[in-house]
């Protein structure tokens, strides 16, 4: 029905998002949740909005645009490889768009003040709103009666006293609005974004020394995610699994330009070698990262400490290539060398 008002809220499925949409709710504004996806954003949110919030949720896929913040942000990168403040400013950016098509009079968001010192001080949650482009249409709930008031508060289509004004990394104010409002089951307080975590940011650094023009896909995020990972050379990457379900995630992100390696008589890893040029194969060059690679996973595999032959069955992704080799496992030393 026209009449209804509606808001659009970044939805990432923690307690302080949760919250925000209730918080909206109780006044009767029809929410829709937005959770933006990239390859690096790690969100389980659906199971709680059915559970406790009842509304639609949209999922939009802005990988394309993050790839040029990832490789250039404009505000810089928090500790690790995070650029923080730009996938913020895409982000509420995203949400306005989506605002207008929607007809919707608002976006609002689960940020508290104080809580994160990179992004939510007073300073840069007025930054990121105002280089969104709709910084007079976001409210952000929980801490609102703290920041600057909105249009849509102005307008009445908001009534700002209801409201809150926590700030602080405490959640104890949200952990007593969640009991009083019945929400029993949250996630626990997460960033939620693999690019905060440092060995994955290690990883992601060595990845993108070996592609140029952001020419990475998601398959190449995903395997930055699995097993143990070595740098043979500037082309090749070794990714040794660690269990039986890393060992089928790598199989399952096997790419024509890859081979995969394991033991036929051994117990041990499914491990994939990646190459990240296009350049024509050089033979010596690759017998060399071959038998290379093949000394690394020899090590993982049930006979790898001891003087014994491993078998490494090697095959490419057409099967147009298949050997297998006996090898002599790398010492840990040699592989601490190699090692990411």
């Amino acid at each position: 029905m026209s009449h209804i008002k509606k808001a659009i809220a970044l939805f990432s499925g923690g307690l302080d998002s949760i919250l925000a949409v209730k918080l909206i709710l109780e006044q009767n504004i029809e929410v829709i949740g937005v959770r933006f996806e990239t390859p690096f954003i790690e969100s389980y949110c659906d199971h709680y909005i059915e559970q406790y919030l009842g509304i639609s949720l949209i999922k939009k896929d802005i990988s394309n645009d993050f790839k040029k913040i990832l490789y250039n942000p404009r505000h810089g990168y928090g500790k690790r490889e995070n650029p923080c403040i730009d996938c913020r400013i895409l982000m509420f950016r995203k949400a306005g768009e989506l605002m207008e098509e929607e007809k919707a009079l608002l976006i609002i968001s689960g940020e508290v003040l104080g809580q994160r010192p990179m992004t939510q001080n007073k300073r840069m949650l007025q930054l990121i709103s105002e280089e969104s482009g709709y910084a007079n249409k976001i409210i952000r709930p929980l801490s609102a009666l703290l920041l600057p008031e909105t249009d849509p508060e102005k307008d009445k289509i908001i009534d700002r006293l209801k409201l809150l004004d926590i700030q602080g990394r405490s959640r104890k104010r949200q952990i007593a609005l969640a009991e009083q409002w019945g929400i029993k089951k949250y996630p626990t307080p997460a960033g939620g974004c693999k690019l905060t975590e440092p060995s994955f940011a290690k990883r992601l650094n060595e990845l993108m020394g070996k592609i140029t023009n952001m020419n990475y896909h998601k398959g190449d995020i995903d395997l930055l995610k699995v097993g143990r990972h070595f740098s043979l050379n500037k082309e090749f990457k070794l990714v040794v699994g660690r269990n039986e379900n890393e060992n089928q995630k790598i199989i399952s992100l096997f790419q024509p330009q890859d081979y995969l390696l394991s033991s036929q008589y051994c117990k041990g890893p499914v491990s994939l070698l990646r190459r990240y040029t296009d350049l024509d194969d050089e033979v010596m060059e690759v017998e060399t990262v071959l038998d290379l690679a093949s000394r690394i996973v020899a090590r993982y595999c049930d006979k790898g400490h001891s003087s014994d032959l491993v078998d490494i069955v090697i095959w490419s992704y057409d099967k147009t290539f298949h050997q297998t080799r006996y090898v002599q496992s790398f010492s840990d030393s040699i592989i601490q060398h190699y090692l990411i």
